[in-house]
């Protein structure tokens, strides 16, 4: 099983040495102590509205938000990534949660055809580190880039001054990096996805979540993926999770994203948070028992199934 100690954690040099211990804490946290990371990922209700959330497919439990919490506190995860104002609203009645504040968001009602994806900063540093100092269990901070938008540069140096300035206050850093925009013939080609992965190295990022890839030759995506996790070098790769499916195609997925593609966990946000809270939880215990404790698909199954359990202390 996957287990680091403190001294093994690569500190970058944009740490404050003050801050040193504090990132090296969050980034304990994050991981569970393992190096990888299991995202839980709740910034849809502004990315993609109530459509993820209420209808057809989707258990009626996930159209109240508190649902999301509930995932986050009774199941297994690293970070549960959601907006400023909805950590806010919930935070104090779950403080056991690992928290990450995705710093902008966009909603999907303008298309790429009548203009390039902008995503604008919501809130600034200030407003996050406030929360933390009053209390809120803040390990980390997210932001998207539209790799290919007209205004990627734009987002570029927001985000580049953004990982900066959290690193220097012991935070961590995800960078979701999609490739995007009327300049973009092919969202998931392998190597736009590799290339997405090495400018988030570039721009100091901790994490990387990128889509997985769809290649066009022989190679499954798994085996394209490990291209992406080598251009990343010290920036750990994890792939978005993408619209629910069964949890065994989910699972087998997500093993050889990790174990072919090379890739150091997993961000999920649908796959989750549309199914019942029993069965959440239990698919969060599955895509732990697969992301931090290596386990094969058949045993992270028997977790999904209710046949096993699997917690931290397992780990």
């Amino acid at each position: 099983m996957p287990k680091i100690t403190r001294e093994e954690v690569r500190v970058p040099a944009d740490v404050l040495p003050e801050m040193r211990d504090e990132y090296i804490t969050n980034y304990m946290k994050a991981t569970r102590e393992t190096g990888r990371l299991m995202l839980f990922a709740c910034d849809q209700k502004v990315e993609h509205l109530n459509k993820d959330f209420y209808g057809e497919g989707i258990d009626i439990a996930d159209a109240d938000p508190q649902h999301l919490f509930e995932i986050g506190k009774n199941g297994v995860c690293g970070v549960v990534a959601g907006q400023r104002g909805l950590v806010a609203a919930y935070a104090n009645d779950y403080p056991e949660i690992n928290y990450l504040i995705k710093m902008n968001s966009k909603t999907n009602l303008v298309g790429v055809k009548q203009d390039d994806p902008y995503s604008p900063q919501l809130t600034d540093l200030d407003a996050v580190l406030a929360m933390r100092d009053a209390g809120v269990n803040i390990v980390g901070l997210g932001y998207t880039i539209y790799l290919g938008s007209e205004y990627e540069s734009t987002m570029m140096a927001e985000a580049g001054e953004l990982i900066a300035q959290a690193h220097a206050n012991g935070l961590l850093v995800v960078l979701w990096i999609y490739p995007r925009g009327k300049a973009v013939t092919a969202e998931k080609d392998p190597d736009l996805i590799a290339g997405a992965a090495g400018v988030a190295l570039c721009l100091g990022a901790d994490f990387v979540k990128v889509n997985p890839p769809k290649p066009e030759d022989s190679r499954t995506p798994a085996e394209a993926l490990k291209v992406a996790s080598m251009a990343a070098g010290r920036t750990g790769l994890v792939c978005a999770g993408g619209s629910t499916v069964d949890a065994n195609t989910f699972l087998t997925q997500l093993y050889d994203q990790i174990h072919v593609g090379g890739a150091c966990g997993n961000a999920t946000g649908r796959n989750i948070h549309q199914r019942s809270l029993d069965e959440a939880v239990r698919l969060t215990k599955a895509i732990s028992a697969i992301t931090l404790a290596d386990y094969t698909v058949a045993q992270a199954m028997k977790v999904f199934n209710g046949e096993e359990d699997f917690t931290l202390e397992m780990i």
